[in-house]
């Protein structure tokens, strides 16, 4: 019985586990955060194109 309380190899699996998932949520979060930033700079940069003077050929 002693041994098998002894036993670390499932905790250390849960903190992998643990570990994956912050980073799963920090590399979804910033993308998102990406995402948007490039969202509004390409929207921004459409809104200039369609606001300049047409030049006659």
């Amino acid at each position: 019985m002693m041994e098998f309380l002894k036993d670390e190899s499932g905790a250390t699996a849960i903190e992998y586990g643990l570990i994956a998932a912050l980073i799963a949520v920090a590399i979804i979060s910033g993308a998102r955060l990406l995402g948007t930033s490039i969202f509004e700079t390409y929207g921004s940069f459409g809104t200039a194109l369609d606001n300049t003077p047409d030049v006659p050929n």
